[in-house]
């Protein structure tokens, strides 16, 4: 075919009228809709008071990351499903990616929750989320607990992503087993992070400063990407360690380029915690998420 018949090739149409993509919007639909009513049940605040009547933007960071970060393990299950093609078992192959897409969707809403969790607990633990949320409105904590959703959603992803050939029980198995490593990767990222900066992470935040948290909860994004792009590939447990301390090197390496090269007119962290600059912030973030993806890319 040349290149003006690809062009104006009208075959494709076809494939966009697909009558079955209707069955995954609804699955998807249900699995958000079921998502946001098992957040409401475990947060103590209303989300809709606190999104439309007080318009609170820590909640709605937060939350979006959430619905993002679900959409995240949803793509990968979709993408991993088999294609429905016209035969005989149309309707029980469809009926079967259907299942599959509701049963990982409640598996991924299981596995944020958690992280939700432990990001109030352990990874953000010298004070409570939920009042820095509500009360405090603090867009810091916000910014990291929307991080922390989309690097979890990332290692789920990533373990859902490839065709071992497990049963379900198995691959429920690998994917706890690599949810919650990516969860103590981040906690122990997060120990390195506050002994890299010269400010108390969890001080500043809690002080509402919105640039202390968007920088680390978009390198957290920045952790997830590289960590799950291994999970990809490996699934070694010791090769996921060496990993991480590789990713933990490479990252905190280039905070400090950012803070030389791209801004040397004042250091980062000053920038950060004196000066509450969030522009900065948003620079360093995007230069870790940029840097892991070129990373992985490169790899």
């Amino acid at each position: 075919m040349t290149m003006m018949e690809q062009l104006f090739n009208t075959d494709v149409l076809r494939s966009l009228y697909d009558p079955h993509s209707i069955f995954y919007l609804v699955a998807i639909l249900a699995v958000f809709y079921v998502g946001k009513k098992v957040n409401d049940l475990l947060t103590p605040y209303d989300l809709n008071a606190e999104l439309t009547e007080k318009d609170n933007k820590a909640i709605a960071l937060s939350f979006g990351g959430y619905l993002f970060a679900l959409a995240i393990i949803l793509w990968s299950v979709l993408a991993s499903d088999s294609i429905v093609e016209e035969s005989d078992s149309v309707w029980k192959d469809l009926g079967a990616d259907i299942l599959d897409t509701l049963i990982w969707g409640a598996v991924g809403i299981a596995f944020l929750q958690i992280a939700r969790f432990m990001n109030d607990k352990i990874l953000l633990h010298k004070f409570s989320n939920v009042k820095e949320l509500v009360e405090d409105q603090n867009v810091g904590t916000g910014a990291v607990q929307c991080g922390a959703y989309i690097g979890s959603a990332l290692m789920v992803s990533a373990a859902l992503s490839g065709d071992d050939g497990y049963h379900f029980a198995g691959e429920l198995f690998l994917t706890t087993v690599y949810f919650f490593a990516g969860q103590i990767a981040f906690i122990v990222f997060g120990f390195v992070y506050q002994l890299a900066t010269q400010f108390d992470l969890h001080a500043e935040i809690e002080k509402d400063n919105a640039a202390a948290g968007v920088s680390f909860g978009m390198t957290l994004v920045a952790v997830g990407i590289i960590l799950s792009s291994y999970l990809i590939d490996f699934d070694s447990l010791p090769g996921l360690g060496l990993w991480f301390i590789v990713t933990t090197f490479l990252l905190i390496g280039f905070r400090f380029i950012v803070d030389k090269v791209i801004l040397p007119g004042s250091r980062l962290d000053d920038e950060i915690s004196a000066d509450q600059n969030w522009g900065a912030a948003v620079i360093e973030g995007g230069c870790a998420v940029g840097l892991a993806l070129l990373f992985t890319a490169a790899l």
